[in-house]
């Protein structure tokens, strides 16, 4: 399964990979347009007004209370396991302001918002279906190191484009970004997680606590609030939550529940374990490697055990469900589909595991072409 690109603030092993040169695109480069928003839904002033008030811009004491947290160890579950669904392949077509155009010789043609884009793909092991022509009437193109971690540029064909554009997808408004790692502020394939996670909370009944781990420019987070959640997210880069906080305010969305911490993810769950918080829905979606803050590093085949065994016991009694996906591993989904089946034993409720793709739409947005694998996932639901 190929690499997430390297999230802001994370420091990779140093890799020594030859660069693959991109493909050469001509056209015209278009300058993206501002899209008018919807009104944020109203969910109870009151409960909003408390929420905010306890949820003003929370920073890691570094006493040494707080720093020197205990080791923690996996928990003895007993129990039966949770029942299982495999494999469950969850299709993304596209949505919004996102399509999969096109895919081939390790590279990916994408379309967001009014920007199109080429992007390395190792996965894309087959020959494009469209024309040469079509793939060189590009916006933008990645290129320079095209290693699973490694940094590069963006080149601009004709117009240079300023470092972000404007895009919407489930009602959210918010900025695509050109990064140096060839990622653009959002991974789309993680619509059919955000969709039913959206449709969780539309239908609860209740406000919903939701934790979002490693979230990254908080596309998720702000998805869950518009539903009507109140939402804490998490993430080791203050570049990172800075962008999420933009995309707030560009969401309309500025007096919605969301704390917006900036904290190692390990530390911070040890630390609502001990403060006995409980979420109703717990989306992580880490790294393979990184490092918080405070240079904490995290390891995904040494610390993702005991970070979902914590995310089980931060789980509320009417919880709704625990995704966890996952890009950097060389491993089948049975492995983490087994992890998370032992981490939820005696919960009920079933585990079902598998990959996340992204099915080609053509040009048009609405063919039906390939499906591009993107990531592993596993996902605890009551039922």
């Amino acid at each position: 399964m190929r690499s997430k690109d390297r999230r802001p603030g994370s420091r990779p092993q140093d890799r020594d990979a030859k660069a693959r040169p991109g493909a050469k695109p001509k056209g015209n480069a278009r300058a993206a347009g501002n899209r008018p928003g919807e009104q944020r839904r109203s969910d109870g002033a009151e409960t909003k007004a408390a929420f905010r008030k306890s949820a003003s811009r929370e920073t890691p004491r570094m006493a040494d209370a707080e720093a020197a947290l205990p080791a923690r160890t996996l928990k003895t579950r007993s129990g039966e396991r949770p029942t299982e669904r495999v494999p469950v392949i969850l299709e993304t077509p596209g949505a919004g302001d996102f399509h999969l155009i096109d895919s081939g010789n390790q590279l990916k043609l994408e379309q967001y918002g009014d920007v199109r884009i080429v992007r390395p793909e190792g996965q894309a092991l087959w020959t494009p279906s469209l024309a040469p022509h079509v793939w060189e009437k590009v916006d933008a193109v990645f290129t320079g190191d095209t290693d699973e971690e490694g940094t590069g540029r963006w080149r601009f064909p004709l117009n240079a484009l300023g470092e972000t554009w404007p895009l919407n997808l489930l009602d959210v408004d918010f900025h695509g970004r050109f990064t140096s790692f060839r990622h653009v502020g959002v991974f789309p394939e993680q619509i059919v997680h955000w969709s039913w996670m959206k449709n969780e909370i539309e239908k609860a009944g209740r406000p919903l606590k939701v934790l979002n781990l490693f979230g990254y420019t908080g596309v998720a987070s702000l998805v869950a609030a518009r539903a009507g959640a109140e939402v804490t997210h998490v993430d080791a880069s203050k570049k990172a939550i800075g962008w999420g906080r933009e995309n707030q305010q560009l969401s309309r969305l500025d007096r919605a529940p969301i704390r917006w911490i900036c904290e190692d993810a390990m530390k911070f769950i040890q630390r609502e374990e001990r403060r006995g918080s409980r979420y109703d829905i717990i989306l992580t979606d880490p790294p393979k490697f990184g490092r918080g803050p405070n240079g904490e590093v995290w390891h995904l085949f040494d610390h993702l055990p005991v970070m979902l065994d914590i995310c089980r016991e931060l789980l509320s009694k009417e919880a709704r469900g625990l995704v966890l996906t996952a890009y950097s591993i060389r491993a089948s989904f049975y492995s983490i589909h087994e992890l998370m089946r032992e981490i939820m034993r005696g919960a009920g409720g079933v585990v079902e595991s598998g990959e996340l793709v992204i099915r080609e739409t053509g040009l048009s947005g609405d063919e039906r072409g390939r499906a591009l694998s993107t990531s592993l996932f596993s996902r605890w639901v009551p039922k």
